[in-house]
């Protein structure tokens, strides 16, 4: 399993665009990893052939290192690595695989030296091992097979074993169906958690590579931001108005919405508030404030939630952030974002606005940005005018709440950044300077 990204430990095989026997160039696509936070092409780097696919495709968090197929150099080689498994393959050295398939040092049989070496995928399979006959009760299978066995109380003398003269292995354990029980069986020690509650309504969702990582990144963010919030009430009424005027011109070639604008808005205050561009560094000693602004775009897909950076927001008009805001949304929606796209980053716009339900709501800070800005809904309200009949009038309005990292940005900075924002909101035409 390739490592895709910086951050990458494990992955899913989507699919493969290459059979066994097919042969394989420099560059090509051999297959569809999903990372925990976009779907990639696995370009292979070497010339050679596909003799075997030792993860099919639909196999789930899938370490960093671990094998998933076998290249030869030689065509006729192919047919030598017909029986090879998983089994006869070692992950890479220092990878998260090798890490996870260390058996205990009490279940590591002792060999000689010669069979205790890796198993190379590029060169001929070794010749085959002494047979493991079973003697007596005894049950033959792999440490790792038997260490899952435990933690998921599977009684390994129901496992029917795949490996050599039916040793049990991993996928052995994996793929395991216990038979069905008698109903009184529900009750008895060691039953699983599943048959406690015969009938109960619920469906068990996978936990995916995404919501893994969402999880750790937001309780590694509450636990190590001590954030405060600050909220205000701001008018958009001539944001709504600009908006309207420049659609009206646009002649296909744009389509601005008000999150564009709001992007743009959040450039400019923190190119006027510079401590909220920064970031915690702590692992080098310092605060990290950057000169250019690159916002991140919170985007709900199907999978969870993404961050895809508009780079340079500072610096580009409204028709630009608006096009490449969407082109981002879109490769986000559908998974074909490349990790250049979703990291990095100073600071965090979420919108809700779209959710008429939502006025207002607090955000989460994406670690090490200093700053997210939360956005609600635009509702209209009535406000004191003096110069018309009924002394009252109509005013749009949205609800902006930022959340501030206290490490790097203190109270009464965070106080005016709002105070910048809220001036090029209600002043949009500051947009143009």
């Amino acid at each position: 399993m390739p490592a895709l990204s910086p951050t990458m430990t494990q992955g899913n095989i989507g699919s493969w665009n290459k059979a066994v026997g097919d042969q394989l160039s420099p560059g090509e696509s051999i297959a569809e990893i999903e990372t925990d936070k976009a779907s990639m092409d696995f370009e292979f780097q070497e010339e050679g052939y596909l003799a075997k696919i030792l993860m099919e495709a639909g196999s789930k968090d899938v370490p960093v290192g671990k094998p998933i197929a076998v290249y030869v150099e030689d065509a006729e080689e192919v047919e030598a690595f017909k029986d090879f498994t998983i089994d006869d393959a070692k992950p890479m050295e220092g990878s998260p695989a090798a890490k996870e398939e260390q058996p205990k040092a009490e279940e590591q049989p002792s060999k000689p030296a010669e069979e205790s070496k890796p198993a190379a995928a590029e060169s001929q399979p070794q010749p085959s091992k002494t047979a493991e006959a079973p003697v007596g009760d005894r049950i033959f299978a792999s440490p790792i097979a038997k260490m899952i066995a435990l933690e998921q109380g599977i009684p390994l003398k129901n496992v029917k074993g795949s490996g050599p003269n039916g040793r049990i292995i991993k996928r052995d354990v994996e793929n395991y169906v216990p038979a069905a029980a008698p109903a009184a069986a529900a009750a008895a020690p060691g039953a699983a958690p599943a048959a406690a509650a015969a009938g109960a309504a619920y469906e068990d969702l996978p936990i995916s590579m995404m919501r893994k990582t969402i999880a750790q990144r937001l309780t590694q963010s509450k636990q190590t931001n001590p954030d405060y919030i600050v909220s205000s009430t701001v008018s958009v009424s001539k944001l709504m108005k600009l908006r309207a005027s420049l659609n009206a011109v646009a002649e296909d070639k744009y389509k601005i919405s008000v999150n564009d604008i709001l992007i743009k808005a959040i450039a400019l205050a923190n190119k006027a508030v510079p401590q909220v561009n920064s970031a915690w560094l702590e692992a080098e000693g310092v605060i990290r404030q950057y000169k250019n602004v690159d916002v991140s775009i919170a985007v709900a897909t199907p999978t969870g939630l993404i961050t895809p950076v508009l780079r340079n927001a500072d610096t580009k008009g409204l028709a630009e952030i608006s096009n490449e805001a969407k082109a981002l949304g879109k490769r986000a929606r559908d998974g074909k974002l490349a990790p250049e796209e979703y990291q990095g980053g100073t600071i965090t716009i979420s919108n809700m606005g779209m959710n008429n339900a939502v006025s207002q709501f607090t955000a989460i800070i994406n670690p090490p940005q200093s700053a997210i800005l939360a956005v609600g809904t635009v509702e209209r309200r009535a406000i004191e005018d003096p110069e018309s009949e009924s002394g009252v009038a109509f005013d749009d309005v949205i609800n902006v709440t930022a959340s501030f990292d206290h490490k790097t940005v203190d109270g009464a900075v965070g106080g005016e950044w709002i105070k910048a924002l809220k001036r090029v909101i209600e002043n949009p035409l500051e947009l143009m300077l």
